[in-house]
């Protein structure tokens, strides 16, 4: 694992497979077992779906977090997506404007019961009163905010992120568009673009000979080229050390060594 300097859990509740068997661990629990277990690596959500949880509750267990693994927690949010599972588990999914427009309180909520002593807001959503969240992290933990709708959600991250998770998935010149919004909008918010790290997901299956590997690496450096700083690798579910090891040899560390 040390040639990982992160992990990274999806927030849901079950899999993806029509009769829900799939097995899939809820992410605050198993985060905090991989923070004990893994003690030199950053941890992260990918992405909380804000929804899920009462805002003042996931600044309060963010703030726990970050005390018990030493600083090495930040929190990755989202205005959730998938609408089954709120139905599934009685949430509720209102539409996908006012659910950005939520997030946005939410990390505030965030930033003021990690700093603030005795923090009180009152919002369009969500409102709190004197909700102190002790002890307070010395760190403030990064918020990483996925998001990719161009009117609400990356104006979000512009104003709020320390770092944004963003998805290739309609090319070049999309993501160079995204990029754009999102540092228009932290200069029109008073805030340096460059204080705001591009993450990109990544997924595909690990490299099984030299040749794929050598394409990973071809991959990720064109993506490097377009102004990202970190990949959020996602492989799936492999069974085998093999592909991980030579993907950490023969991708991670000549990329990292560049």
């Amino acid at each position: 694992l040390h040639h990982f300097d992160s992990l990274w859990i999806a927030d849901h509740f079950y899999g993806f497979d029509a009769d829900k068997k799939e097995g899939f661990l809820e992410a605050w629990v198993t985060l905090t077992w991989l923070a004990a277990r893994f003690p030199d690596v950053m941890l992260c959500h990918h992405v909380l779906g804000h929804g899920d949880r009462n805002p003042a509750l996931t600044a309060k267990m963010a703030s726990t977090l970050q005390v018990l693994s030493g600083n090495r927690f930040g929190i990755g949010i989202g205005g959730g997506w998938r609408e089954d599972e709120y139905d599934s588990y009685g949430y509720d999914f209102p539409s996908n404007a006012t659910r950005l427009r939520q997030l946005e309180e939410v990390v505030q909520i965030c930033k003021l019961m990690w700093t603030d002593e005795h923090p009180t807001f009152t919002g369009e959503h969500f409102s709190i009163d004197d909700a102190a969240a002790t002890p307070r992290p010395d760190v403030v933990p990064p918020i990483c905010i996925g998001s990719s709708g161009e009117q609400i959600g990356l104006p979000i991250v512009g104003r709020h992120a320390d770092i944004w998770n963003g998805s290739h998935r309609g090319g070049d010149e999309q993501w160079i568009k995204m990029c754009d919004i999102v540092r228009t909008s932290a200069s029109d918010a008073g805030r340096n673009p460059d204080d705001i790290a591009c993450s990109i997901t990544v997924g595909g299956d690990l490299p099984e000979t030299d040749a794929d590997s050598e394409a990973w690496v071809e991959r990720l450096q064109h993506l490097r080229s377009l102004g990202a700083d970190y990949f959020i690798m996602d492989f799936g579910h492999p069974l085998n050390v093999e592909p991980a090891l030579r993907f950490a040899e023969q991708v991670i560390e000549p990329i990292t060594a560049g």
